[in-house]
C-alpha cells in the first residue's frame, strides 16, 4: 500500500470504513515526510534473449532503456490503476537493471516528500519494467512449440522502506 501502515490504528484495516465499506485514508492530517521505497523483481529468459539483449540486437529497439521510461511511467501513474493510492508528487526514481545470464533483475527506488509511502509506486515499476521486458522479447522466447518455457516474472517484492520527519 502507498499509505504508511504504522499510522496509529492500532492494526485495524485502514481502507475500510466502520460498516466496512472501502474508503481511501484521510492522510490531510499526517506531517510530510521525505519517503523512500526500493522494489525489486526478476525476469527468467531463454540464455539466447538475453545475449540479444546485451547485443542490442532485439528488433523492437534498446530493451532496458524502453523498460526503464516504463517503469517511470507506471511509478507517476500507479494513483490511475491501484484504487486507494493517493496521488502523491514523486521527487526521484532510479529504475537499474542487473543482466544474468538467463535472468534480468529490475530494481526501482522511488521517493517523495508528502504524507503518505511509495512503495506501490516502487512496486508498479517494477512489474512494468519487467513486462516491458517481456513486451519487447517475447518474440524471442518463443520454442519450436511456440511456448515459453523458461520465461516468467517472480519474487516481485519489497525490499525497503525509509521514512524522515522534515521538522
Amino acid at each position: 500500500m502507498s499509505d504508511d501502515p504504522d499510522n496509529g490504528s492500532g492494526g485495524d484495516l485502514t481502507h475500510t470504513d466502520a460498516e466496512g465499506n472501502v474508503q481511501m485514508v484521510d492522510v490531510g492530517d499526517k506531517p510530510d515526510t521525505a519517503r523512500r521505497a526500493v522494489a525489486r523483481g526478476t525476469i527468467h529468459l531463454q540464455p539466447s534473449t538475453v545475449a540479444a539483449i546485451r547485443g542490442d540486437e532485439i528488433g523492437k529497439g534498446d530493451v532496458l532503456a524502453t523498460a526503464r521510461v516504463g517503469a517511470v511511467q507506471a511509478v507517476k501513474h500507479t494513483w490511475e490503476t491501484i484504487p486507494m493510492c493517493h496521488q502523491i508528487p514523486i521527487t526521484n526514481v532510479e529504475t537499474t537493471f542487473d543482466v544474468g545470464e538467463d535472468r534480468i533483475d529490475c530494481t526501482v527506488t522511488v521517493e517523495t516528500t508528502g504524507k503518505t509511502g511509495c512503495e506501490m509506486e516502487a512496486l508498479e515499476g517494477v512489474t512494468t519494467g519487467l513486462n516491458v521486458v517481456w513486451d519487447m522479447v517475447k518474440a524471442a522466447e518463443k520454442d519450436e512449440n511456440g511456448e515459453y518455457p523458461d520465461t516468467g516474472i517472480d519474487d516481485v517484492r519489497v525490499t525497503e522502506k525509509t521514512k524522515r520527519r522534515l521538522d
